[in-house]
């Protein structure tokens, strides 16, 4: 494929949500089994489907079923541990480090253990020396050009993007840079660690958390790579006026409502913004490249039902110990528990986002369809 006609694709956060993602892939594997993607971006667990599309070395449809396997057999104790003695050991180390004044070190680093999940991915992805093989194969073969991850840097609060790939340069731009190197269950584990909730992960010389916390501009590493036909998967539901003018709580809002619109606002409505300038920037251009600028095509794809108020009907089967604290947060308060639909790693509730994505990719095959021919909608520019 030319540079003229470079195809990426950009896999957003969303916790849970990201299952939404491998349905829509479970359709394209279907559709177009031939398909390769040179160029794969992920942030937050949208990395843990991008590093796995990029792994794996039997093409698009042993990808698609081998993440449908891997999302169907998650469950909350497969993702961190949920006992009740380490859920009261952690209320107790956030208590006493409130009570020191700030003399000591608790050594807390994040409400829930995130240990079962490193297990997971080192045991599905790793070869058992901390490296990815796959990635590298799939590199070599051609089958791919491009892999980037995105992780924050708490020390200095810039987003850094690994990259892994061929003739691929870095990049820095203000509060962001691109970093080559060879990426591991480790990148991917701190570019999915939701601040506070989950522990930051060490990376070289530095403490790294969730990359979506502070991207602006989240198609800007697949720019970077040289795509100008990009597909972003977003799991945020598009709400029409209406339904984002409904209250979804009575009175002062519980703490699940406040985290639930903070983490919407940091994770995923940057995309919906960057879409919307990329968008603004190719109708300036009319076709035209002028010097670095050039016209981009773009297809955001969206879940067609608001997934974030689905994870309430699958609210009971969580584990009792991990639901008590959901609770305690006052998720059943709000209409829209958006932050127990990032947490809700409950297999029912997965297996009905895939369902949703693969049947909302059936629905727009023709318009992605479009973009993958390279006849698709226009969105963009080369801001990298």
């Amino acid at each position: 494929m030319g540079e003229e006609g470079k195809l990426g694709i950009v896999l957003t956060g969303g916790g849970a949500r990201a299952a939404y993602q491998v349905g829509f892939l479970r359709c394209l594997a279907r559709k177009m089994p031939a398909l390769t993607v040179p160029v794969i971006t992920g942030v937050s667990a949208g990395a843990i489907n991008a590093v796995f599309l990029a792994a794996h070395r039997g093409g698009l449809p042993a990808a698609a079923e081998k993440l449908t396997r891997l999302w169907s057999g998650l469950s909350v104790d497969k993702v961190f541990h949920i006992h009740s003695w380490f859920l009261a050991r952690t209320a107790l180390h956030w208590g006493l480090g409130l009570l020191s004044g700030g003399h000591g070190d608790p050594q807390l680093r994040g409400l829930l253990d995130t240990t079962p999940l490193r297990k997971l991915l080192e045991a599905e992805l790793e070869d058992g020396r901390g490296r990815i093989p796959g990635i590298a194969e799939n590199l070599a073969a051609g089958r791919l050009e491009s892999l980037a991850v995105s992780t924050l840097k708490y020390a200095t609060g810039q987003t850094v993007t690994w990259v892994q790939g061929r003739e691929i340069e870095s990049w820095v731009r203000p509060h962001r840079l691109g970093v080559r190197g060879e990426i591991t269950a480790e990148h991917v584990m701190a570019s999915s660690a939701l601040p506070v909730v989950f522990p930051a992960q060490k990376l070289g010389d530095g403490w790294y958390g969730d990359g979506g916390v502070r991207s602006l501009t989240p198609l800007a590493p697949a720019i970077h790579l040289g795509a100008n036909r990009i597909l972003a998967i977003s799991t945020r539901y598009g709400r029409t006026l209406a339904e984002a003018s409904d209250p979804a709580v009575a009175g002062y809002p519980p703490p699940a409502q406040i985290l639930g619109t903070m983490l919407n606002a940091v994770f995923l409505d940057s995309l919906d913004h960057d879409a919307l300038h990329l968008e603004r920037i190719n109708m300036l251009l009319a076709g035209e490249r002028r010097g670095h600028l050039r016209p981009l095509e773009l297809l955001v794809l969206r879940p067609s039902q608001d997934i974030g108020r689905l994870a309430a009907a699958y609210e009971e089967r969580l584990p009792g110990a991990f639901r008590f604290v959901t609770r305690g947060l006052g998720t059943r308060r709000t209409a829209s528990p958006d932050f127990l639909s990032l947490l809700m790693f409950q297999p029912e509730y997965l297996e009905r986002l895939m369902e949703i994505g693969e049947a909302d990719a059936e629905a727009r095959f023709d318009e992605i369809e479009r973009l993958l021919n390279g006849n698709g909608p226009g969105g963009g520019h080369d801001h990298g």
